[in-house]
């Protein structure tokens, strides 16, 4: 069960604060939202359901509320709440726990149940893995100990925040997969995945947590509880391609402007390998791929363009949904065409990824031909995507690659040896050039061209080996 969730907690602030502070996660989904308080009454009070419309009543009720955490997720309902043999606690995850059937099938074992079990869009009975998460916690003498088990015993990462009497425990797995950073205002902490959530609220971020690291938040401060280290922090390259928000500053690199260089990257590529290039306007599909755009055309010269736009925010992201049905109706509604400034045009257009393909197909390229675009160049702003991602977020299965699709059609299985599966991994390779080529002739586009992984790295602005590349590679985390 993949876990993408937006995070955020307080401490000595306002309930005001952790409501906005989590609603800025929105982007990483909204289908479940909810807020976990210390109430004046020193008890720890769950605020889910219906986020934003009952907002206003919790308020009143819990107005001299001063710390709390929250989340925004796509896909399960948190945080939730755990009584434990040191104390009651509120939690909230943000990742992904791969082997969550063996962890929930030891916790039956040892006499524990599960009662946040929820059913999923597909009617398939679905552990909440943040209850994992929390009684694998539980069941250690002390929370402290109890994080460190979970980081141990789980295969995949997890950012966490848990909430007690005493104050916000925030840890961040020891593969630093995704973030977490800390916020000061005034006299207030807070802490949270994303920069973006801090910004208009001015908290100012502190630091953030290096990966393996355990804090205390509490009026005082962030206490360390357990020390971190940078040696195994291999943080998600996709989160500067796609995930993230573009107000967001992740280990010093905005995200808006690696973007920027990572179009300039594809551009230079272009201009090199052919110098006479010259299509008639540079577009990006939105929201994401505007930006790879807009670097793409200030490296060239070429006009950016808005052929395609987004049809408010209220569509949100393509990748949300958990059925191929509602991802493709949501990417065919979202985007409407401006006929004007698409026909008789060749068109570069951005992508920050193609993941299956049938979006970029079906509907972005269907309303570019009924427009009569003249060509068509795409231009994904990383590899193609071989594995489905252990981690946070992507596919669940590798039949859902159009890579390995068209590597199936061409070798006759999707898993072929190691030695073979590498020629398509190797961007020089006359295998990786019959893959892309394939691709290209089934969305049917006039080229295709991929942004290299070594160059993707170098426009972000990380190194290799500090670079969680998996969904490229099939290199795990240390």
């Amino acid at each position: 069960m993949i876990n993408i969730s937006g995070i955020f907690g307080i401490v000595n602030g306002s309930l005001d604060d952790l409501f906005r502070g989590t609603d800025y996660n929105s982007h990483l989904g909204t289908a479940f939202g909810g807020l976990a308080v210390l109430g004046k009454d020193k008890k720890i009070h769950l605020l889910n359901a219906q986020f934003k419309s009952k907002f206003e009543q919790d308020v009143e009720e819990f107005n001299g509320a001063e710390s709390g955490i929250g989340a925004i997720s796509a896909y399960e309902p948190q945080p939730l709440a755990l009584d434990s043999q040191h104390g009651h606690f509120k939690i909230c995850t943000n990742g992904n726990i791969f082997n969550i059937d063996d962890l929930a099938a030891d916790l039956l074992k040892r006499g524990w149940s599960f009662t946040e079990s929820f059913i999923d869009k597909k009617g398939n009975k679905v552990i909440n893995p943040t209850e994992v998460a929390g009684k694998i916690i539980a069941k250690e003498d002390t929370v402290e100990q109890g994080i460190e088990k979970l980081f141990n015993d789980i295969y995949g990462s997890l950012s966490l925040l848990l909430l007690t009497k005493e104050g916000i425990y925030a840890a961040r797995a020891g593969s630093g997969h995704s973030p977490l950073i800390i916020g000061r205002k005034n006299g207030s902490w807070a802490v949270t995945g994303e920069t973006c959530a801090f910004s208009n609220l001015k908290y100012e971020p502190v630091r953030e947590l290096k990966p393996g690291e355990i804090v205390l938040l509490t009026n005082n401060g962030p206490k360390q509880i357990r020390k971190g280290t940078e040696q195994t922090s291999q943080i998600c390259s996709f989160l500067w391609i796609y995930t993230s928000y573009p107000a967001s500053t992740i280990g010093g690199i905005n995200v808006e402007e690696a973007r920027y260089r990572c179009g300039a990257a594809m551009a230079r590529r272009d201009l090199e390998e052919n110098p006479g290039f010259s299509p008639d306007i540079i577009a990006g599909v939105p929201d994401s791929g505007t930006a790879h755009a807009i670097g793409y055309a200030n490296a060239t010269k070429f006009p950016f363009k808005r052929p395609l736009v987004k049809y408010t925010d209220g569509y949100g992201r393509s990748y949300i949904p958990s059925t191929q049905e509602e991802r493709d109706a949501t990417a065919f509604f979202k985007l409407i065409t401006i006929p004007e400034l698409i026909i008789d045009m060749k068109i570069v257009l951005c992508e920050d990824s193609i993941v299956r393909g049938t979006q970029l197909k079906d509907y972005t390229m269907e309303k570019l031909r009924e427009a009569k675009a003249k060509e068509v160049h795409v231009r994904p702003a990383c590899p193609p995507l071989m594995f489905p991602c252990i981690y946070n977020i992507s596919t669940k299965r590798e039949s859902e690659l159009i890579a390995r699709k068209m590597i199936g059609e061409l070798e006759g299985t999707m898993n072929p040896p190691p030695e073979i599966l590498n020629q398509y991994l190797d961007s020089t390779a006359g295998k990786h050039h019959q893959m892309v080529e394939m691709i290209r002739k089934h969305i049917g586009v006039t080229s295709l061209k991929y942004l290299e992984i070594e160059n993707m790295l170098e426009a972000i602005g990380l190194k290799k080996e500090r670079a969680c590349t998996y969904c490229w590679t099939g290199e795990k985390a240390s």
